[in-house]
């Protein structure tokens, strides 16, 4: 159908995830959850060429903090209701197992090549200037690579970037399971939602607000952490970290 109105788009607050290695722990609210106990604790580990892995879970919450402060009200143009948790990766098994993984993401056997994997250099260079390439859907940027769909981590740098990554990966994720949908405002496509199994890697970024909050700015998707993480991975946490996702939003304005 058509809508009449004015086209817009906007970047919205849309969710927060925590990533933590203990399982229940809920980041952003500032509790744990007892009954998981250490079910698919996180740990940090070594494969046997002595290559530093890691595992995290990540807990996605609804944030449509948009509608709270009512600063649009055309309800065709933001996402309503309230806080949420909508995904707990410790009740999920293919989050843990990457055999049940490949369920989601069968395509990730094409990727797993040194061909496609060098190709994501130029999505990390895109990322660190600019915004990341859509084209590389499986690429991370500087992070790594999207897949697989799980809280694994292989060659870790640092906790602080293995956390984006993961976050990163449960963005796609929720896009594959249908459970995410897209707006990009092209023809009458800006008048709904509609799925998108691949994640649009340009019209996501991400702001740290635990546990050392980062007011000041946003980040695309894959852009490296070298630019801002000092101070914020220290060696004596817990590993929690807390992210606000925003979604560039485009819709009929009535």
């Amino acid at each position: 159908f058509r809508r009449i109105g004015l086209a817009i788009g906007y970047w919205e607050p849309m969710a927060l995830t925590d990533v933590t290695r203990s399982p229940g722990c809920m980041v952003n609210l500032g509790f744990s959850l007892p009954a998981f106990g250490k079910t698919a604790q996180g740990t940090a580990k070594k494969d046997e060429k002595q290559v530093n892995g890691a595992f995290y879970h990540v807990h996605w919450y609804k944030y449509p903090l948009t509608y709270w402060l009512n600063i649009i009200t055309s309800l065709g143009c933001l996402e309503g209701g309230d806080l949420d948790i909508a995904y707990l990766s410790e009740i999920d098994p293919t989050w843990t197992d990457s055999s049940l993984t490949t369920i989601l993401n069968p395509e990730a056997v094409i990727f797993a090549n040194p061909i496609a994997q060098g190709a994501c250099a130029a999505d990390a260079i895109a990322s660190a200037f600019n915004m990341p390439l859509d084209v590389l859907f499986w690429c991370a940027g500087s992070q790594g690579s999207m897949y697989p769909f799980n809280g694994w981590v292989s060659n870790e740098s640092s906790p602080l970037q293995s956390s984006l990554l993961v976050s990163e990966r449960m963005a796609f994720k929720l896009h594959r399971q249908g459970m995410i949908m897209e707006t990009i405002g092209k023809n009458n496509a800006v008048c709904n939602e509609y799925p998108s199994p691949i994640l649009p890697k340009e019209r996501w970024r991400y702001q740290m607000v635990n546990m050392y909050p980062d007011s000041g700015q946003c980040h695309p998707f894959g852009r490296s952490v070298m630019r801002w993480e000092t101070g914020k991975n220290p060696p004596n946490t817990k590993k929690n970290f807390g992210y606000l996702m925003w979604r560039k939003r485009n819709c009929v304005f009535l």
